[in-house]
């Protein structure tokens, strides 16, 4: 779980580093393909030659997980408002849990519940007013929620069914490789070159994005993902939203409601610790290095 801790914690700067320096800014398909394609860089040297087969899922993971949940969240910008987008992410706790008992053929009333609590914890934080014309854009982000729980639960299910005998780190290139497609394909259809970054420090943090935030980030959160139970993996999804606001709040003194944070921070504390009391007798998982 210090696996999605810390990637947690580094994702919660990210998300103000968007919003305050970039969107609006810079072309959101030139941001998504510049940091694809860092973190594919970054992943390169390491790769190694695998059965094709195992390729093909991976890049087709990578694809989904980050190309198209990007595709769909940079849309979804269009049609909502920057509050109502976030209201609507909180409901990927649900699709990881859902996604991965469908995986295993079978389904976890528990897991479900964890999940709905957490749920439940990101809305009392992230509530507030939202427009009447909003339909399309909830549609586009349940697409987005559910590409990236698709990705990090299929990510977590093919190392758990394939006898791999590699580190992940040899194998994660071709996650890349696989949204690196799905981006350059969205750039050339959607891309507004005048939009390109014009001072370094947009380009500094690009850098950071793909190097860091998208690099390391994906792939030790797709790793930790393997180490935790799908319930666990659940409410991690939303741990993302208080983490954001705290960030956001100390060091850009953005608004945010402190009442709502602890009393929503409380209710995900509590998905945590019931999924882990109903989890006591519950049989390990695989774990992968």
């Amino acid at each position: 779980m210090g696996y999605l801790v810390a990637i947690t914690i580094l994702w919660a700067f990210s998300f103000s580093l968007i919003g305050v320096y970039l969107a609006g800014q810079v072309d959101a398909y030139f941001s998504v393909l510049t940091r694809v394609a860092l973190a594919t860089v970054v992943f390169l040297p390491f790769i190694r030659r695998v059965p094709p087969t195992l390729a093909a899922k991976l890049m087709a993971l990578g694809a989904i997980q980050l190309g198209c949940m990007y595709v769909f969240y940079y849309q979804s910008f269009l049609l909502l408002s920057v509050p109502e987008v976030l209201i609507f992410t909180i409901l990927t706790p649900v699709y990881v849990t859902l996604i991965f008992d469908l995986l295993q053929g079978r389904f976890s009333y528990k897991y479900l519940i964890t999940a709905l609590v957490a749920v439940l914890g990101a809305a009392i934080i992230r509530y507030s007013s939202i427009g009447s014309e909003i339909f399309t854009g909830f549609l586009v982000v349940q697409g987005a929620n559910i590409c990236f729980a698709i990705g990090q639960v299929g990510y977590k299910v093919l190392l758990q069914r394939e006898n791999l005998q590699l580190p992940q780190r040899a194998i994660f290139g071709y996650f890349y490789i696989g949204a690196l497609a799905v981006t350059m394909v969205t750039w050339l259809l959607f891309g507004n070159s005048d939009k390109l970054p014009t001072t370094s420090l947009q380009w500094e943090i690009l850098l950071y994005l793909g190097l860091i935030a998208s690099g390391l980030g994906y792939f030790f959160w797709n790793k930790g993902a393997t180490k935790v139970d799908a319930g666990t993996l659940a409410i991690m999804n939303n741990a993302l939203v208080p983490a954001g606001l705290v960030v956001n709040l100390l060091l850009w003194n953005r608004d945010a409601n402190l009442t709502r944070l602890c009393i929503g921070g409380a209710v995900l504390l509590f998905s945590l610790l019931l999924h882990e009391y109903w989890g006591k007798n519950r049989p390990a998982e695989p774990q992968f290095d």
